[in-house]
């Protein structure tokens, strides 16, 4: 239907004389001709849905657990591609259930996206990240570069990495909140470890600057930018980046050493 509708209006070859109905501008007409095919590449970076939300078979009840999978699943897939301005009546529209049907399970938007944030963002995360930063007996080259590589794997997805994005620009609270897990679990963690692997004070004994934490955040943002180019840009093809964080892990630690001295000098 989008590739038709597509096709349909980019037919017309003199825009300055095509309204629909005669209710729209020409201007309007061209901005929904570009959404129309903004949709459609946003649609082609994601090769199948990793949320199945299938149909219920006619006549068929689901249980109240089956049912709450099935509309969360859909609403994973409808945000990561509309973003959280999406209204309740469309999700509802391709649930093929009623709005108040959608209600039942879930009184309020703010309980659908709730519950994706458990399911997208807290389910991800293996609690053995914290304790592998933290194993002196391993390098430090060696601890990051096993950390990122399995927790790349586990978010470089579309909805993961799109529905972040859109989570920080429409302000939703669920941004702040995994910023903050990963400010605590991981950031904070990676700068103790940098100060014991160059002998520095620890934290007890000289609180973590804000230098530090930049510097962390930085090599942190920079990896994900990977997934930023893949999943919101669309001009990175690749699925393996292993090399490139193997990379900027070694660029990191070479970096860091420089860094740290300076500061604590």
């Amino acid at each position: 239907m989008l590739e038709q509708l597509i096709y349909f209006l980019s037919e017309y070859t003199n825009p300055e004389e095509f309204t629909i109905k005669g209710t729209f501008s020409t201007n309007r007409n061209l901005n929904q001709l570009e959404t129309l095919k903004h949709m459609k590449d946003i649609k082609s970076l994601k090769k199948t849905k990793s949320y199945k939300s299938a149909e219920t078979p006619k006549g068929q009840r689901l249980s109240r657990k089956e049912r709450e999978k099935q509309i969360i699943n859909e609403a994973i897939n409808y945000f990561s591609e509309v973003g959280f301005s999406g209204q309740t009546r469309e999700l509802a529209r391709r649930l093929k259930i009623s709005q108040s049907l959608l209600f039942r399970y879930f009184p309020t938007k703010n309980a659908i996206i709730e519950r994706v944030y458990k399911e997208v963002y807290l389910r991800r995360w293996k609690p053995e990240w914290e304790s592998l930063i933290q194993d002196r007996q391993i390098s430090i080259s060696m601890r990051l570069n096993k950390f990122y590589q399995e927790y790349t794997a586990a978010i470089f997805e579309f909805e993961w990495v799109r529905m972040f994005i859109f989570s920080g620009i429409k302000g939703v609270s669920l941004y702040q909140q995994y910023l903050k897990f990963i400010h605590d679990s991981v950031l904070q963690q990676i700068c103790i470890e940098l100060r014991h692997e160059f002998n520095i004070d620890g934290p007890d004994q000289i609180p973590i600057s804000q230098r530090e934490l930049d510097l962390a955040w930085n090599f942190h943002g920079g990896i994900f930018y990977i997934a930023i180019r893949k999943f919101i840009y669309g001009t990175e093809k690749r699925d393996d980046f292993s090399d490139a964080i193997r990379d900027s892990i070694s660029v990191f630690i070479s970096g860091a050493e420089t860094v740290l001295k300076d500061i604590h000098k």
